[in-house]
Protein backbone atom coordinates (compact mmCIF):
# COMPACT_ATOMS: atom_id res chain seq x y z
CA UNK A 1 0.00 0.00 0.00
CA UNK A 2 1.35 3.28 -1.08
CA UNK A 3 1.96 5.68 2.05
CA UNK A 4 1.20 9.30 1.35
CA UNK A 5 3.59 11.98 1.66
CA UNK A 6 3.02 14.93 3.79
CA UNK A 7 2.01 18.32 2.40
CA UNK A 8 2.42 20.84 2.57
CA UNK A 9 6.44 21.22 3.05
CA UNK A 10 8.76 24.04 2.07
CA UNK A 11 10.33 22.69 -1.52
CA UNK A 12 13.79 22.80 -0.46
CA UNK A 13 12.55 20.16 2.45
CA UNK A 14 12.24 16.76 -0.09
CA UNK A 15 14.36 17.60 -3.70
CA UNK A 16 13.20 15.00 -6.11
CA UNK A 17 10.85 13.17 -2.98
CA UNK A 18 8.25 10.93 -5.00
CA UNK A 19 4.70 11.76 -4.43
CA UNK A 20 4.22 8.18 -2.85
CA UNK A 21 6.45 5.93 -1.79
CA UNK A 22 6.19 1.89 -1.32
CA UNK A 23 8.96 1.81 1.21
CA UNK A 24 10.86 3.68 3.81
CA UNK A 25 14.11 3.02 1.85
CA UNK A 26 12.86 5.00 -0.95
CA UNK A 27 11.95 7.57 0.67
CA UNK A 28 15.26 7.40 2.53
CA UNK A 29 17.02 7.75 -0.27
CA UNK A 30 15.33 10.82 -2.04
CA UNK A 31 18.17 12.80 -3.34
CA UNK A 32 18.96 15.55 -0.76
CA UNK A 33 17.00 14.74 1.96
CA UNK A 34 17.69 16.32 5.04
CA UNK A 35 14.15 16.40 7.21
CA UNK A 36 11.72 13.97 7.30
CA UNK A 37 7.70 14.73 6.98
CA UNK A 38 5.10 15.02 9.12
CA UNK A 39 3.60 11.07 8.59
CA UNK A 40 6.77 10.20 10.30
CA UNK A 41 7.61 12.27 12.83
CA UNK A 42 7.12 11.02 16.50
CA UNK A 43 7.61 12.94 19.92
CA UNK A 44 10.86 12.72 20.91
CA UNK A 45 11.60 11.14 24.26
CA UNK A 46 12.15 12.88 27.40
CA UNK A 47 15.49 13.04 29.21
CA UNK A 48 16.42 9.86 31.15
CA UNK A 49 13.87 7.43 29.35
CA UNK A 50 16.82 6.04 28.17
CA UNK A 51 19.94 4.28 29.88
CA UNK A 52 22.72 1.90 29.18
CA UNK A 53 23.25 -0.73 31.89
CA UNK A 54 26.90 -1.82 32.57
CA UNK A 55 28.59 -4.41 30.21
CA UNK A 56 27.22 -7.80 31.71
CA UNK A 57 23.87 -6.82 33.18
CA UNK A 58 21.55 -8.25 30.70
CA UNK A 59 21.36 -12.45 31.21
CA UNK A 60 23.68 -14.52 29.12
CA UNK A 61 22.65 -17.84 28.63
CA UNK A 62 25.73 -20.59 27.47
CA UNK A 63 23.45 -22.69 25.01
CA UNK A 64 26.05 -25.22 25.09
CA UNK A 65 26.23 -26.00 28.93
CA UNK A 66 22.27 -26.54 28.28
CA UNK A 67 22.42 -29.56 25.64
CA UNK A 68 26.03 -30.78 26.67
CA UNK A 69 26.86 -29.69 30.03
CA UNK A 70 27.40 -31.41 33.21
CA UNK A 71 24.23 -32.10 34.89
CA UNK A 72 25.12 -29.42 37.76
CA UNK A 73 25.97 -27.48 34.85
CA UNK A 74 22.78 -27.93 33.16
CA UNK A 75 20.71 -27.39 36.67
CA UNK A 76 22.54 -24.02 37.21
CA UNK A 77 21.22 -23.16 33.49
CA UNK A 78 17.67 -24.05 33.48
CA UNK A 79 17.81 -21.50 36.71
CA UNK A 80 19.57 -19.27 35.10
CA UNK A 81 17.15 -19.32 32.21
CA UNK A 82 14.01 -19.18 34.70
CA UNK A 83 15.50 -15.79 36.32
CA UNK A 84 16.04 -14.26 32.60
CA UNK A 85 12.51 -14.83 31.72
CA UNK A 86 11.20 -13.41 35.01
CA UNK A 87 13.75 -10.75 35.82
CA UNK A 88 14.04 -9.40 32.58
CA UNK A 89 11.95 -11.39 29.44
CA UNK A 90 15.54 -10.89 27.35
CA UNK A 91 18.79 -12.56 27.21
CA UNK A 92 21.88 -13.38 24.57
CA UNK A 93 22.50 -16.79 23.93
CA UNK A 94 26.46 -17.66 22.69
CA UNK A 95 27.72 -20.64 21.91
CA UNK A 96 24.55 -21.60 19.96
CA UNK A 97 26.02 -23.65 17.31
CA UNK A 98 24.84 -21.47 14.30
CA UNK A 99 27.96 -21.02 11.95
CA UNK A 100 28.59 -17.18 12.35
CA UNK A 101 29.00 -17.67 8.43
CA UNK A 102 25.22 -18.57 8.10
CA UNK A 103 24.75 -15.44 10.17
CA UNK A 104 26.86 -13.49 8.34
CA UNK A 105 24.92 -15.11 4.46
CA UNK A 106 21.25 -14.78 5.96
CA UNK A 107 21.90 -10.94 6.81
CA UNK A 108 23.78 -10.68 3.34
CA UNK A 109 20.93 -12.15 1.69
CA UNK A 110 18.04 -9.77 3.28
CA UNK A 111 19.73 -7.03 2.41
CA UNK A 112 19.62 -8.34 -1.08
CA UNK A 113 15.96 -8.83 -0.94
CA UNK A 114 15.85 -5.15 0.21
CA UNK A 115 18.19 -4.21 -2.51
CA UNK A 116 15.59 -5.02 -5.44
CA UNK A 117 13.69 -2.96 -7.89
CA UNK A 118 10.51 -1.63 -5.86
CA UNK A 119 8.30 -3.06 -8.60
CA UNK A 120 10.22 -6.31 -7.58
CA UNK A 121 9.68 -6.07 -4.18
CA UNK A 122 6.33 -5.35 -4.19
CA UNK A 123 5.72 -8.92 -6.21
CA UNK A 124 5.58 -9.99 -2.59
CA UNK A 125 3.34 -7.17 -0.65
CA UNK A 126 1.21 -10.04 0.64
CA UNK A 127 -2.75 -9.02 0.82
CA UNK A 128 -3.87 -10.91 4.28
CA UNK A 129 -1.72 -10.79 7.20
CA UNK A 130 -1.50 -14.51 7.40
CA UNK A 131 -0.11 -14.61 3.39
CA UNK A 132 3.00 -16.88 3.63
CA UNK A 133 5.04 -14.08 2.39
CA UNK A 134 4.71 -10.45 2.93
CA UNK A 135 6.53 -7.28 1.81
CA UNK A 136 5.67 -3.68 3.22
CA UNK A 137 6.28 -0.93 5.67
CA UNK A 138 5.49 0.38 8.57
CA UNK A 139 3.38 -1.98 10.51
CA UNK A 140 0.04 -1.46 8.97
CA UNK A 141 -0.42 1.10 7.05
CA UNK A 142 -4.07 0.89 6.73
CA UNK A 143 -5.18 1.59 10.61
CA UNK A 144 -1.72 3.97 11.29
CA UNK A 145 -1.72 7.81 11.12
CA UNK A 146 2.00 8.13 11.73
CA UNK A 147 4.42 5.67 9.98
CA UNK A 148 7.71 3.73 11.22
CA UNK A 149 10.74 4.46 9.71
CA UNK A 150 11.11 0.54 8.42
CA UNK A 151 11.04 -1.83 5.73
CA UNK A 152 9.93 -5.56 6.80
CA UNK A 153 9.53 -9.24 4.98
CA UNK A 154 7.76 -11.25 6.67
CA UNK A 155 7.75 -15.14 5.35
CA UNK A 156 6.10 -17.84 7.19
CA UNK A 157 8.89 -20.96 7.22
CA UNK A 158 7.53 -23.92 9.21
CA UNK A 159 5.79 -25.92 9.40
CA UNK A 160 5.66 -25.04 5.69
CA UNK A 161 8.25 -23.69 4.47
CA UNK A 162 8.08 -20.72 2.00
CA UNK A 163 10.83 -17.58 0.68
CA UNK A 164 10.22 -15.03 -2.26
CA UNK A 165 11.72 -16.29 -5.30
CA UNK A 166 14.33 -12.96 -5.45
CA UNK A 167 17.27 -12.76 -5.32
CA UNK A 168 18.05 -16.54 -6.44
CA UNK A 169 20.32 -17.33 -2.90
CA UNK A 170 17.82 -16.27 -0.31
CA UNK A 171 15.51 -19.50 -0.42
CA UNK A 172 18.92 -21.91 0.18
CA UNK A 173 19.92 -19.55 2.36
CA UNK A 174 16.93 -19.09 4.75
CA UNK A 175 15.83 -22.68 4.95
CA UNK A 176 19.06 -23.66 6.65
CA UNK A 177 18.75 -20.42 8.54
CA UNK A 178 15.44 -21.24 9.74
CA UNK A 179 16.17 -25.07 10.38
CA UNK A 180 19.52 -24.24 12.85
CA UNK A 181 17.82 -21.17 14.64
CA UNK A 182 14.66 -23.52 15.47
CA UNK A 183 16.67 -25.82 16.64
CA UNK A 184 17.97 -23.94 19.40
CA UNK A 185 14.73 -21.92 20.12
CA UNK A 186 13.09 -25.43 20.70
CA UNK A 187 16.68 -26.18 23.26
CA UNK A 188 15.73 -23.10 25.28
CA UNK A 189 11.64 -24.05 25.55
CA UNK A 190 12.71 -27.13 26.84
CA UNK A 191 14.54 -25.62 29.82
CA UNK A 192 12.24 -22.79 30.33
CA UNK A 193 9.35 -25.56 30.95
CA UNK A 194 11.64 -27.31 33.45
CA UNK A 195 12.70 -23.98 34.85
CA UNK A 196 8.77 -23.46 35.87
CA UNK A 197 8.79 -26.98 36.94
CA UNK A 198 6.56 -28.27 34.12
CA UNK A 199 9.13 -31.07 32.80
CA UNK A 200 11.44 -30.38 29.82
CA UNK A 201 8.79 -31.91 27.08
CA UNK A 202 5.22 -29.61 28.63
CA UNK A 203 5.63 -26.83 26.18
CA UNK A 204 6.67 -28.51 23.29
CA UNK A 205 3.55 -31.24 23.83
CA UNK A 206 1.23 -29.03 24.67
CA UNK A 207 1.30 -26.48 22.43
CA UNK A 208 2.36 -29.10 19.59
CA UNK A 209 5.67 -27.10 18.57
CA UNK A 210 6.40 -30.01 15.95
CA UNK A 211 3.75 -27.65 14.06
CA UNK A 212 4.57 -24.70 15.45
CA UNK A 213 4.17 -21.56 13.61
CA UNK A 214 7.69 -20.06 12.79
CA UNK A 215 7.77 -16.53 11.23
CA UNK A 216 10.79 -14.96 9.71
CA UNK A 217 11.34 -11.22 9.67
CA UNK A 218 13.51 -9.23 8.49
CA UNK A 219 13.51 -5.63 9.88
CA UNK A 220 15.24 -2.86 7.50
CA UNK A 221 15.99 0.66 9.22
CA UNK A 222 17.47 2.65 6.37
CA UNK A 223 19.70 5.72 7.89
CA UNK A 224 17.84 8.83 8.72
CA UNK A 225 18.82 12.43 8.42
CA UNK A 226 16.53 13.14 11.93
CA UNK A 227 16.41 9.88 13.82
CA UNK A 228 15.48 11.70 16.83
CA UNK A 229 11.88 12.46 15.58
CA UNK A 230 11.44 8.86 14.09
CA UNK A 231 10.76 5.08 15.17
CA UNK A 232 11.73 2.28 13.63
CA UNK A 233 9.37 0.23 15.39
CA UNK A 234 7.26 0.88 18.55
CA UNK A 235 7.36 -0.21 22.13
CA UNK A 236 5.39 -3.44 22.03
CA UNK A 237 5.53 -7.32 23.23
CA UNK A 238 6.22 -9.78 20.77
CA UNK A 239 2.99 -12.86 20.07
CA UNK A 240 4.60 -16.53 20.36
CA UNK A 241 6.87 -17.99 22.68
CA UNK A 242 10.39 -16.46 21.81
CA UNK A 243 11.88 -14.25 19.54
CA UNK A 244 15.54 -14.91 18.65
CA UNK A 245 17.24 -12.16 16.97
CA UNK A 246 20.73 -10.94 15.05
CA UNK A 247 21.51 -7.84 13.84
CA UNK A 248 24.03 -6.25 11.32
CA UNK A 249 26.33 -4.85 13.58
CA UNK A 250 24.70 -1.46 13.96
CA UNK A 251 22.38 -1.25 16.82
CA UNK A 252 18.58 0.53 17.68
CA UNK A 253 17.35 -2.62 19.58
CA UNK A 254 15.88 -1.59 22.96
CA UNK A 255 14.34 -3.18 25.69
CA UNK A 256 12.23 -2.02 28.70
CA UNK A 257 13.55 -2.98 32.44
CA UNK A 258 12.55 -1.78 35.57
CA UNK A 259 10.54 1.09 34.11
CA UNK A 260 13.67 2.36 32.10
CA UNK A 261 14.65 1.95 28.16
CA UNK A 262 17.66 0.25 28.03
CA UNK A 263 19.95 0.19 25.15
CA UNK A 264 21.30 -3.42 23.94
CA UNK A 265 24.25 -3.09 22.35
CA UNK A 266 25.61 -5.48 19.15
CA UNK A 267 27.09 -8.68 20.29
CA UNK A 268 28.79 -10.38 17.42
CA UNK A 269 27.75 -14.24 17.23
CA UNK A 270 25.17 -14.15 19.69
CA UNK A 271 21.45 -14.78 19.11
CA UNK A 272 19.11 -12.01 21.09
CA UNK A 273 16.06 -13.71 22.53
CA UNK A 274 12.42 -12.40 23.71
CA UNK A 275 9.83 -13.39 25.28
CA UNK A 276 6.69 -13.22 24.02
CA UNK A 277 3.14 -13.30 24.99
CA UNK A 278 2.27 -16.66 24.39
CA UNK A 279 4.88 -17.60 27.57
CA UNK A 280 3.67 -15.21 29.33
CA UNK A 281 0.02 -16.02 28.73
CA UNK A 282 1.45 -19.82 29.56
CA UNK A 283 3.63 -19.39 32.92
CA UNK A 284 0.38 -17.51 34.24
CA UNK A 285 2.33 -14.13 33.87
CA UNK A 286 5.12 -15.68 35.99
CA UNK A 287 7.54 -15.18 32.71
CA UNK A 288 6.37 -11.46 31.41
CA UNK A 289 6.65 -10.69 27.92
CA UNK A 290 9.15 -7.90 27.46
CA UNK A 291 8.47 -4.03 25.75
CA UNK A 292 11.08 -3.59 23.35
CA UNK A 293 11.54 -1.14 20.31
CA UNK A 294 13.64 -0.35 17.61
CA UNK A 295 15.57 3.12 17.02
CA UNK A 296 16.47 4.61 13.98
CA UNK A 297 20.25 6.33 13.58
CA UNK A 298 21.84 8.99 10.93
CA UNK A 299 24.72 6.86 10.50
CA UNK A 300 24.24 4.26 8.96
CA UNK A 301 21.67 1.37 7.74
CA UNK A 302 20.24 -1.20 10.29
CA UNK A 303 19.15 -4.87 9.19
CA UNK A 304 17.71 -7.01 12.34
CA UNK A 305 16.50 -10.33 11.32
CA UNK A 306 13.33 -11.69 13.57
CA UNK A 307 12.55 -15.26 14.10
CA UNK A 308 9.13 -15.72 16.30
CA UNK A 309 7.92 -19.17 17.58
CA UNK A 310 4.82 -20.15 18.77
CA UNK A 311 2.49 -22.79 18.72
CA UNK A 312 0.52 -24.49 16.62
CA UNK A 313 -2.27 -22.01 15.24
CA UNK A 314 -4.56 -24.15 16.17
CA UNK A 315 -3.00 -24.53 19.34
CA UNK A 316 -5.14 -22.75 22.54
CA UNK A 317 -2.85 -20.82 24.93
CA UNK A 318 -4.39 -20.92 28.10
CA UNK A 319 -2.17 -20.99 31.59
CA UNK A 320 -0.85 -24.66 32.76
CA UNK A 321 -2.99 -25.91 34.92
CA UNK A 322 -0.22 -27.44 36.95
CA UNK A 323 0.87 -24.08 37.65
CA UNK A 324 -2.77 -22.66 38.97
CA UNK A 325 -2.39 -25.23 42.30
CA UNK A 326 -0.19 -24.59 44.91
CA UNK A 327 0.33 -25.55 48.47
CA UNK A 328 -0.87 -22.12 49.28
CA UNK A 329 -3.97 -22.71 47.92
CA UNK A 330 -5.22 -21.96 44.49
CA UNK A 331 -4.34 -19.32 41.71
CA UNK A 332 -6.91 -17.82 39.48
CA UNK A 333 -6.12 -18.23 35.71
CA UNK A 334 -4.92 -14.27 34.59
CA UNK A 335 -5.42 -14.77 31.40
CA UNK A 336 -8.86 -16.32 29.39
CA UNK A 337 -7.43 -19.33 26.70
CA UNK A 338 -6.96 -17.75 22.67
CA UNK A 339 -6.61 -20.06 19.50
CA UNK A 340 -2.54 -18.63 18.63
CA UNK A 341 -4.43 -18.13 14.94
CA UNK A 342 -6.95 -15.88 16.32
CA UNK A 343 -4.55 -13.76 18.73
CA UNK A 344 -2.05 -13.76 15.59
CA UNK A 345 -5.30 -12.11 13.47
CA UNK A 346 -6.21 -9.72 16.09
CA UNK A 347 -2.78 -8.16 17.01
CA UNK A 348 -1.55 -7.85 13.19
CA UNK A 349 -4.63 -6.11 12.03
CA UNK A 350 -4.60 -3.12 14.64
CA UNK A 351 -2.43 -0.77 15.74
CA UNK A 352 0.75 -2.16 17.55
CA UNK A 353 0.91 -0.62 21.01
CA UNK A 354 2.28 -2.22 23.72
CA UNK A 355 0.87 -5.10 25.06
CA UNK A 356 -2.69 -4.02 23.81
CA UNK A 357 -3.69 -7.45 22.48
CA UNK A 358 -2.17 -9.22 25.86
CA UNK A 359 -4.58 -7.06 27.94
CA UNK A 360 -7.54 -8.38 26.30
CA UNK A 361 -6.82 -12.17 27.02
Amino acid sequence: MAVEAASPLPSNTFPSQPTKITSIKTLAESPGLTSIPATHTFTPDLPGQVTSVPEGSIPVIDYSLLISGTPGQRSEIVHELGRACQDWGFFMVINHGVPQKLLSSIIDGCKGFFDLAEEEKQEFKGNHILDPIRFGTSFNVSVEKVFYWRDFLKVSVHPVFYSPTKPADLSEISLEYSQRVREVARGLLKGISESLGLGGSYIDKALDLEQGKQLFIANLYPTCPQPELAMGMPPHSDHGLLTLQIQNGIGGLQIQHKGKWVNVGTHPNSLLVNTGDHLEMLSNGRYKSVLHRAMVNSKGTRISIAMVHGPSLDSVVSPAPELLVSSQGDEPAAYIGMKYKDYLELQQSNKLEGKACLDRA
